[in-house]
């Protein structure tokens, strides 16, 4: 007996659900191939001498990164607490910047990664023409995303994203208001009613 209940058909699967695994393994098969050369070439000694090094360099990046990120986060909350703006402070030229706080990690980060790939990748996200550089074209590509998206402010998606969820809070419905035409009911002579919860 058939039901007349569509078939139930596969989602699309997503490029990036594809493409970044294949990615990941192309580069971990690069790696590997390029420590094997270098170990043929210069030795053992020397890809461990260049993994260790370039560890603890990372691990040296990273630590340093964190304390000027904690120290800008305790330098602006202190600024919003004396009612001083951040965006004055470093006007004024008391604020330190924070521009590629967060790229300076990632170079420690993969730094730390054992690889010849990551490190130079690594030691290029060092050099601060090049966090600049980054940062302004992730703000730019992020603007013209925000551009480009419905509008609507966040709290508006979120509250669609809760309506439309199956187990959301939210029953949807319409208010019918009375019309200054017709007679009033005597909503408003009642006071405040109780919720109409179970």
């Amino acid at each position: 007996m058939t039901t007349g209940s569509p078939t139930p058909t596969a989602p699309k699967r997503s490029r990036a659900r594809t493409f970044v695994p294949l990615g990941i393994a192309a580069w971990v098969v690069l790696e590997v191939w390029l420590l094997t050369l270098v170990a043929s070439a210069a030795g053992g000694m020397t890809v461990l001498a260049l993994l260790v090094g370039g560890a603890v360099l990372g691990a040296v990046v990273i630590k340093r990164a964190g304390r000027r990120a904690f120290r800008n986060l305790t330098e602006t909350l202190q600024q919003q607490q004396q009612g001083q703006s951040p965006a004055a402070s470093n006007a004024n030229g008391t604020g330190t910047g924070t521009t590629g706080n967060g790229f300076l990690m990632l170079g420690g980060l993969l730094l730390m990664l054992p690889g010849l790939i990551s490190d130079v990748v690594g030691l290029a996200l060092l050099v601060p023409p090049v966090r600049i550089a980054l940062g302004r074209y992730a703000e730019r590509s992020l603007e013209r995303r925000v551009r480009a998206a419905s509008p609507g402010s966040l709290g508006d998606a979120f509250e669609q994203a809760r309506i439309h969820r199956p187990d959301g809070k939210v029953v949807q419905g319409e208010v019918i208001r009375p019309d200054a035409t017709q007679p009033s009911r005597g909503y408003e002579d009642e006071g405040p009613r109780p919720p109409l919860t179970p």
